[in-house]
């Protein structure tokens, strides 16, 4: 099962590294912005622990505060349906 205490089923590998991948996307724009991760918080308005989990990439997070850390250092989001696999 993924990590993160929040999620009950197997959501897939991919799914995970797509979490994993805008965890890290938000920490290094947070980063390059020369913020730490309580004023990313406050801006947010979430707590410090939300920020780091966003930042772990933990699945349990809700998908609106990782989509709105993005967007609050510029990072772009684009949702892309899978093809049928061979």
């Amino acid at each position: 099962m993924a990590q993160g205490k929040r999620i009950s089923v197997d959501i897939g590998d991919d799914a995970i590294r797509a979490i994993k991948d805008m965890g890290a996307a938000a920490k290094q724009a947070r980063l390059a912005a020369g913020e730490g991760q309580a004023a990313a918080a406050v801006r947010l308005g979430v707590h410090v622990q939300t920020v780091g989990r966003i930042e772990a990439g933990e699945p349990g997070v809700a998908i609106g505060h990782v989509i709105g850390m993005l967007a609050l250092y510029g990072v772009t989001t684009e949702l892309r349906r899978a093809g049928p696999t061979a």
